[in-house]
């Protein structure tokens, strides 16, 4: 990283402890207090530099501060940045013909966060069901995956099989029937004239990246496609380049009804999501029914559409691939020397660690003082997430780390 080095007039547990009393405890951060970042590498108060394997769950797939999204940012404010939809304005359009065109479907309903999109889905499946397909007022059911992750609101956590996520929280939102993941019988079993949608992650991440057998989402789509209801896929961590492709669904050739995005789609500048769906699918909303005062705001369609531009080039689903194969190979040689088992996909991965080394939260911990940020999930298991633009010798970097510290705490 060139940047310089970075001043603070706290330095990090200062700020740590500043944090305490004026902030909801609602986050267990890892003991790092970030001041800048390039690239893969994130830099804090002190100066002490380490690899981000983490990418913000997905957000910074292209790194930080990539020149050309910080130039498209740096470009629309000083035109324009937020005019609300009640007027349009000179970015949108342009945004939605693009994200349209590179996810293979025909409209986009522009939101700001993860959640909102899954929220807008919810929204817009419950509507096509009772005006398209002719279920009875107030009736609609969609179906869902355990160990799902689709983001933190009320309804949405209604149909979480977290009890963190949910105890303390309801009454909660009826209206979902919750199936078994990677099992097509118990979804057919499932589905009935009531049911909307079947909204899936075509890769669990919160769950510790879970990959599903080959032929599971197509066989998602062949059953909803049959029984007449919508396929909606949540990719709005799998997206945008992570895994290979464009979106996860392609490593089957499958095309939902509906895509959800987010994280990545703002480039680590601004929060950005999208619901991209079929023409009439999308067209049972009419004017007042739904919106946002942000969506599709011109800062943030600006960077969407740079965004965009990065993926047309096909370069960043090619290293994912290239680079998955590197990152395969040494958790690989990893089995059994504190590693359990891995489960990956382009590059991104879930590793259970063996418990008698440490607790995923151990681990990190560990790594964070080896220059190597990554995130636990759920016990003893950590994820890996690395920038796209994460070089070949960074990730054996980071994959060396891991190795010392399994090795140091064996």
């Amino acid at each position: 990283m060139t940047v310089a080095p970075s001043r603070s007039l706290r330095s990090s547990a200062e700020l740590i402890r500043a944090e305490e009393p004026v902030l909801a405890h609602n986050y267990h951060p890892l003991p790092v207090v970030v001041a800048r970042a390039e690239g893969a590498w994130v830099e804090d108060v002190e100066g002490r530099r380490y690899l981000d394997m983490l990418a913000g769950y997905s957000a910074l797939n292209f790194g930080h501060r990539h020149p050309a999204l910080i130039e498209a940012a740096h470009r629309q404010l000083d035109q324009l940045t937020l005019t609300s939809r009640a007027f349009h304005n000179d970015r949108l359009a342009q945004f939605a013909e693009s994200l349209a065109e590179l996810t293979g479907l025909d409209m986009v309903l522009p939101m700001n966060t993860g959640a909102e999109a899954v929220e807008s889905a919810i929204k817009v499946a419950r509507k096509w069901a009772y005006e398209v397909k002719g279920v009875a007022p107030d009736r609609a059911t969609i179906i869902v995956a355990a160990d799902n992750f689709h983001g933190r609101t009320t309804t949405i956590v209604s149909f979480s099989t977290d009890e963190t996520a949910r105890a303390g929280f309801g009454p909660f939102t009826p209206g979902f029937r919750v199936v078994p993941y990677n099992d097509l019988a118990a979804l057919e079993a499932a589905i009935d004239e009531t049911t909307a949608a079947v909204l899936i992650e075509p890769i669990q991440g919160e769950a510790g990246v879970v990959i599903p057998d080959d032929g599971y989402l197509r066989g998602v789509r062949e059953l909803t496609r049959r029984t007449g209801c919508l396929f909606i896929a949540d990719e709005i961590q799998s997206g945008l380049g992570r895994t290979g492709r464009t979106l996860a669904v392609e490593h089957e050739d499958v095309v939902p009804d509906m895509i959800l995005l987010g994280k990545a789609l703002g480039g680590g500048i601004v929060p950005v999501s999208a619901v991209v769906a079929r023409r009439d699918v999308l067209q049972v909303l009419r004017p007042g029914e739904h919106g946002s005062t942000f969506g599709g705001n011109p800062l943030s369609a600006a960077v969407g559409s740079a965004v965009v531009e990065l993926l047309e080039t096909g370069e960043y689903q090619r290293r994912a691939a290239e680079l998955g194969i590197v990152l395969r190979g040494g958790l690989t040689a990893l089995v059994g020397k504190g590693v359990q088992g891995f489960r990956a996909r382009g590059l991104w991965a879930g590793v259970d660690i063996d418990p008698a080394i440490g607790t995923g939260r151990d681990i990190s911990e560990r790594l964070m003082r080896e220059g190597v940020l990554v995130k636990d999930t759920h016990g003893s298991t950590i994820r890996l997430a690395p920038p796209l633009t994460i070089t070949g010798e960074e990730l054996r970097t980071a994959l060396g780390s891991l190795e010392k510290v399994l090795t140091e705490g064996a």
